[in-house]
């Protein structure tokens, strides 16, 4: 766990990138960045942090928010920081005025303040053209000047396109194949748009872009987030594993929900039969409780979570609920409006396949893949074979359960809108612990006979997900498998091995030699590993032709059923 006073939380391997990268510069060695993510990922936070902590005399950082504004000031602004950031360490007592830092540099870099002069007096004359890239060029003469090196950041760098700048992308793509001693960070969170630019625009065979994706905090680091967050209240593990399946591990809706429960007089455990339930004894109830905390019949037990999410995304003033009210109004202005809301409303509901949704909205195939494909450009969906998903959780289950629910609102009757409300929540920590209480053979066994010859795309890898005609556990004769599963279709047979500790070559090869006691020549070979997996049994399931999934593979395919994800 990275834990530090800001509240700044994990994401050291980011962090790591960004050292080892930026401090290559100097020697010699540049490689541009590219990070992208979902909004409210913690792109811009991990770039803060790291700059808060980064000192280095030989290299000077920019950064800089690109945003909708005109040339002159996004020039001002960028030879701002960069003679903001140079003088810093000058010993001067510094101000964020521009002739100020102008008349400051003039006496320690002289050609790059001649430089930023005539750039200044371009704009003035509204002789625009080559600006963008003369600016970039800054960096060029100040290393020259200097000897330090340039790192400059662009977070959201897709606004740069407002700039009004005409060929921006084939221009900067020049600059980047001559400058060697410049280091460019871009970040966004239109993660289509900017793999997009990044594939066509700015693949280069120099000065190309090492891709980052930001993800959410895995399983473990959400669990220590809860962990340090809720430190002083007796919420049951259960719910705490429920947290980090609701928020999918994005740190803006940990951060929230927990803020928002600390914030709570107090949290009491489900309890059953007047007893509180230890959720780590055996992982979950035996009996599941009627109620949970805050609801009616608990008896004065605190507002708990039902209630915050209540708060968060149900009543209007509610910080979740306005974020998404907001964003649907981005498709308002759309003659097609309808169409967009619907799609995702279906989707949110459980109706995920193209052909389902074709159906329901009497729609060609061809007309909604026109739709579909602008919601896979805003990153509000994606699709993974014959899957179309919502990428938010949180989202989605506000789409399904406050949106749609007020839409169709006959009575307007917000009482009666809020107890339903209520019921579905209540409903899905049910589910999610009825889940858990489940040997992992048993919640296996009932994904696979949702299978219906559908296809998706695990790793960049197809899969086409066979109707079974029959499903069996399976037990294995080996010192390190002990069970998994027997999948047979018309035409293959799927072997599945369950490991619940670190998966090692030794396993691979026992796995292999059971595999060759069916003769069934097409067999789909999957080790479905819980904790580690070793980079020799990695290479060795290669050799063998044989999957290796982690729990995040797993739970990617148990989200496209609609089924509550694996937590461990």
């Amino acid at each position: 766990m990275f834990m530090v006073k800001d509240n700044f939380f994990d994401r050291r391997e980011y962090l790591d990138i960004l050292a080892k990268r930026i401090g290559d510069l100097k020697y010699g060695y540049r490689q541009n960045l590219a990070i992208v993510g979902e909004e409210f990922i913690g792109k811009t936070s991990i770039l803060f942090k790291f700059l808060s902590k980064f000192h280095d005399n030989h290299i000077i950082t920019l950064y800089l928010e690109a945003r909708p504004e005109s040339l002159n000031s996004f020039a001002k602004r960028f030879i701002g920081v960069l003679l903001y950031n140079f003088l810093l360490n000058s010993g001067l007592s510094l101000q964020e005025e521009l002739d100020y830092l102008i008349r400051k540099s003039d006496k320690f870099i002289p050609k790059t303040a001649e430089k930023i002069k005539c750039i200044l007096a371009a704009l003035n004359k509204k002789a625009k053209d080559d600006i963008f890239t003369e600016l970039l060029s800054l960096c060029d003469i100040f290393n020259k000047e200097t000897g330090k090196f340039c790192v400059v950041i662009f977070d959201e760098f897709h606004n740069l396109e407002s700039l009004g700048v005409k060929n921006l992308y084939r221009e900067w793509s020049k600059l980047l194949i001559l400058q060697k001693n410049t280091m460019y960070i871009i970040v966004s969170s239109m993660q289509f748009k900017a793999r997009t630019v990044l594939s066509k625009n700015l693949s280069l065979l120099f000065g190309n872009f090492e891709l980052i994706t930001a993800e959410p905090f895995d399983i473990k680091t959400s669990e220590e987030y809860i962990n340090y967050k809720l430190t002083n209240l007796n919420l049951d593990l259960g719910l705490r594993d429920f947290l980090v399946y609701f928020t999918g591990g994005y740190p803006f809706y940990l951060d929230i929900i927990t803020n928002a429960l600390s914030k709570s007089n107090q949290l009491i455990n489900p309890a059953v039969n007047g007893q509180i339930q230890d959720y780590a004894a055996r992982g979950i109830p035996e009996v599941l409780p009627n109620r949970f905390p805050g609801e009616p019949g608990i008896g004065g037990r605190g507002t708990g979570i039902i209630d915050v999410l209540e708060n968060l995304l149900f009543i209007p003033s509610g910080i979740l609920n306005q974020r998404f009210s907001n964003y649907l109004k981005c498709f308002m202005h759309s003659p097609y409006s309808n169409d967009y809301i619907s799609i995702l409303y279906l989707i949110a509901s459980g109706h995920n396949k193209l052909k389902d949704i074709a159906h329901i909205l009497r729609k060609t195939k061809k007309d909604l893949n026109i739709r579909i494909n602008r919601l896979l450009e805003l990153d509000t969906a994606t699709r993974s074979g014959d899957f179309l998903k919502i990428n938010d959780r949180v989202f989605s289950f506000w789409l399904r359960f406050v949106y749609q629910g007020k839409v169709q609102s006959l009575t307007f009757d917000a009482k009666n809108q809020k107890t339903l409300f209520r019921e579905n929540i209540e409903d899905m920590i049910r589910e999610f612990l009825c889940h858990c209480q489940k040997p992992m053979v048993e919640r296996m066994k009932e994904l696979l006979c949702l299978f219906g010859d559908e296809v998706i795309q695990i790793e960049k890898k197809k899969l086409r997900l066979v109707h079974f005609r029959e499903i069996k556990p399976l037990e294995f004769n080996q010192r390190n498998l002990k069970e998994g599963l027997i999948g047979r279709s018309r035409d293959s047979l799927w072997i599945i091995a369950l490991k619940y500790d670190l998966l090692t070559e030794d396993d691979i090869t026992e796995f292999a030699k059971e595999c060759r006691r069916y003769r069934h020549k097409l067999q789909k070979k999957i080790i479905i590993a819980f904790q580690e997996i070793d980079a020799n049994a990695r290479l060795r399931a290669l050799e063998e032709k044989i999957l290796t999934w982690n729990v995040n593979n797993l739970n990617q395919i148990l989200d496209l059923f609609f089924k509550p994800q694996v937590i461990i």
